[in-house]
């Protein structure tokens, strides 16, 4: 394939259809941008020999240029010798030079073209080989995200979490456990040793029992004295 030829074809390329038809979206930009990459070090290799050989054509022309005044100086002396023929021959000379130098002329303008033909296809390369690099970072990045989402999701799926999370009751149970038995310590020792404020507490409760009994008492004791009256 030419060097113009595929470079249009990358140039027109729609990455997003090839992404879509390719079974590895990653693989298949890493093969675009590797050839992007391929295809501009050539176009650059060519503008560069384009250059040279422009350059080389520009030398060749100034040549021409002094052979055709060198041959019109060598004819204007044969014609002042009266030497025609000699002047008509260097005229000759001079016009074959003075072809040859038109004719470079004109390849060095089909160079210029090609040099901007070549400017502008770098530049399109450039901006597409860019592109294709964010379609890179960006596909990487979701086919990451995806990869991980997929391990969590088989994780989540698989039995070792039911396991972990059985565990996590376990422990809480023998926390549970352990706290329960602080906890009734705790409530023996209030037992055995009762505090000031439950002691005070105790006696008013006592004394509250002790009125409520004598009220009950005096209600019966009421009650008994209106039967005799009775």
């Amino acid at each position: 394939m030419g060097i113009f030829s595929r470079t249009r074809d990358i140039i027109a390329a729609n990455f997003t259809d090839l992404l879509d038809k390719a079974d590895d979206p990653e693989k298949m930009i890493r093969m675009i941008i590797f050839e992007m990459e391929e295809t501009l070090v050539e176009v650059r290799a060519s503008a560069a020999r384009t250059i040279a050989d422009q350059k080389e054509m520009h030398r060749h022309t100034v040549k021409l240029d002094r052979l055709q005044a060198d041959w019109a100086e060598k004819a204007q002396l044969a014609l002042s010798k009266d030497r025609e023929d000699l002047a008509r021959a260097a005229l000759m000379e001079k016009k074959k030079a003075g072809d040859m130098a038109d004719q470079l002329k004109a390849e060095i303008a089909v160079l210029d073209d090609a040099l901007r033909a070549y400017e502008l296809d770098i530049e399109k390369l450039q901006n597409r080989l860019r592109e294709a690099r964010s379609r890179q970072t960006a596909i990487a990045a979701r086919l990451e995200s995806a990869e991980n989402r997929v391990k969590l999701r088989t994780l989540l799926a698989s039995e070792r979490v039911d396991e972990a999370m059985a565990r996590f009751d376990q422990l809480e149970r023998r926390v549970d456990y352990a706290e329960g038995r602080a906890d009734a310590l705790s409530l023996a020792d209030g037992r055995s040793q009762p505090s000031l404020a439950d002691e005070i507490s105790a006696l008013a409760g006592q004394d509250k029992i002790d009125e409520e009994l004598e009220a009950m008492k005096r209600a019966l004791s009421g009650n008994a004295d209106d039967s005799k009256e009775a």
